[in-house]
């Protein structure tokens, strides 16, 4: 019996450590509609930028007008205004839940680490748009958000540092197959927030 309870308080102020240092109200489910949104919207700036559907993402046929580049800002503005809106309440709704404090010392870390190399890559990408080197701006975009999301992983669960390293791994290999960086964004963004969305759900917010 003594044993037990000398098991139980260690493995309670384990939790309460783990509390302290992480944010653990991420919410699975806003992963998994998140991918959702970026399928969407990979599919709707497929439309917006590709003249024959049968070239799977090729960019020969690639036309990028004025209003193309427009359009694909917005597209890209709403999904991302979409997921951050849809993170913030499930997460808010989770916290509640579980009588944790939203904003606190581990969710600002969690901030400032994923914010970091986010931005950076957000400025670069947006030099190579300013240039019109659009070939490398999926790739990036992938890359740099897995570089996120690996950075901000300690602060946070354990499955968003896989989800970087998959993603980071799949904005390498689109960065080869330069003409396929749609598929490849849609893969990242769409089917992998999915997957380790719905495992996040599983394992933390289910019960």
């Amino acid at each position: 019996m003594e044993t037990n309870k000398y098991l139980n308080d260690i493995s309670e102020i384990k939790n309460m450590m783990n509390r302290s240092s992480r944010f653990i109200s991420l919410s699975g489910l806003s992963g998994v509609l998140a991918g959702v949104y970026s399928l969407i919207g990979a599919w709707m700036a497929y439309k917006t930028i590709y003249s024959d559907s049968s070239d799977l993402g090729s960019y020969k046929n690639l036309v990028v007008s004025e209003s193309s580049i427009k359009r694909l800002i917005a597209i890209a503005i709403i999904v991302i205004l979409l997921s951050i809106a849809t993170g913030i309440s499930l997460s808010i709704k989770k916290a509640k839940k579980e009588n944790e404090n939203i904003w606190d010392a581990s969710s600002k870390r969690l901030l400032i680490n994923f914010a970091i190399p986010l931005a950076t890559g957000g400025f670069f990408i947006l030099f190579l748009i300013e240039k019109e080197i659009y070939g490398f701006v999926a790739p990036l975009t992938l890359i740099f958000y897995g570089l996120a999301c690996v950075n901000a992983s300690k602060y946070t669960l354990g499955d968003v540092r896989y989800l970087g390293i998959t993603l980071i791994i799949i904005g390498l290999i689109s960065s080869y197959f330069i003409g396929y960086g749609l598929l490849f964004w849609a893969l990242g963004f769409g089917v992998c927030h999915i997957f380790y969305g719905f495992k996040l759900y599983l394992k933390h917010d289910k019960n």
